[in-house]
This record gives structure tokens, C-alpha cells and sequence, in this order.
């Protein structure tokens, strides 16, 4: 049966896990994105993978069933943050892993200012000093919808907010 906590494997690991290029690439991405392993990259590369499958799979379908499912992907990697409004299929097919790798928690809480280096966003997240609408959020992998990308800032009860407010004040 396996761990009830985790019901599925979320990722699949390389095809051929020694070429130097991908070790490269891999190692370049990791640093930058401050992953904590490479199971993270691969998560996002799963979901690159799926998003583009998905594509593909609706281009081979007929007209009127395509319409339909197209706008529902179309829809839902706009919520995503990862296509502009007025995107196509191709665009899905564009997707690098990348543009997951921006859309996440740890990536955007660097980006706003919030922590002075892309190690120390994941810190603050996972000791619980952000949070999304006032709500606690501990996984630097959450990927942030573009709803909530406004409502991020420190915990109510965090004492970053405090020295935060503190020197917005004086």
C-alpha cells in the first residue's frame, strides 16, 4: 500500500540521469532557485511535461470536444500565473520548466523583497514566517496562483512584520 501521506509519486527523474549537459543544467537551475534537491527541479519538470501532453493531446482532438477542454487548460495556467489572458496552445507548448520554478512560494517571496537572498526566502517559509491572506503557508514549493501573489507578505505574528512595520514607521 505505501505511506497514506503521500498516495502518489509527483515526479519521474531523468531518462538517462548522467549526461554532463544535464547535470549542468540541473546543478545551474538548483543553485538558482535555491531547490533544496534535485526532486524538486524534477516536480517541476513533471508538471511542464503534463501541461505540454495535455496540449498535445488536445490538438489531435476533434473541433467541437477541443473548444471546450481547450479553454479549461487555457483558464487554469492563466490562474497559474504562466500564460498571458489571450494565450494559445502553442504557448502551452512553450512552457519551460522555468515558468513553473518563478511560481513558486520561495522564488516570489525573493522577488518581492521579502528576504534578503533566494535561501533565506525558503527559511522564512518553512519556519513559518509568511503567509498568503494572513494564512500560514510552510511550502517553498506552493505554487502561487496570480490571485494570491498581492496577499503575500509576513505573518500576523511574525516578528519580521513587526521590525517590517517598524521601519515603514520610523
Amino acid at each position: 500500500m505505501g505511506d497514506p501521506r503521500k498516495p502518489r509519486k509527483k515526479w519521474e527523474g531523468p531518462g538517462h540521469p548522467w549526461r554532463k549537459e544535464r547535470l549542468l543544467q540541473e546543478m545551474k537551475l538548483v543553485g538558482e532557485y535555491g531547490l533544496r534537491n534535485k526532486r524538486e527541479l524534477w516536480i517541476a519538470q513533471t508538471l511542464v511535461r503534463k501541461f505540454r501532453h495535455q496540449a498535445r493531446a488536445l490538438l489531435a482532438v476533434p473541433r467541437e470536444i477541443r473548444e471546450e477542454r481547450e479553454r479549461a487548460l487555457l483558464h487554469r495556467l492563466y490562474e497559474l500565473g504562466l500564460l498571458p489572458e489571450n494565450a494559445t496552445l502553442d504557448d502551452v507548448l512553450s512552457l519551460t520548466t522555468e515558468d513553473i520554478l518563478e511560481r513558486r512560494l520561495q522564488t516570489i517571496v525573493y522577488r518581492k523583497g521579502l528576504a534578503k537572498t533566494i535561501y533565506q526566502a525558503r527559511q522564512l517559509i518553512v519556519h513559518g514566517h509568511i503567509a498568503i491572506g494572513g494564512r500560514r503557508v510552510t511550502a517553498p514549493g506552493y505554487l502561487v496562483r496570480r490571485d494570491e501573489e498581492d496577499l503575500i507578505d509576513y505573518a500576523p505574528t511574525s516578528p519580521f512584520k513587526k521590525m517590517a512595520e517598524e521601519q515603514a514607521s520610523g
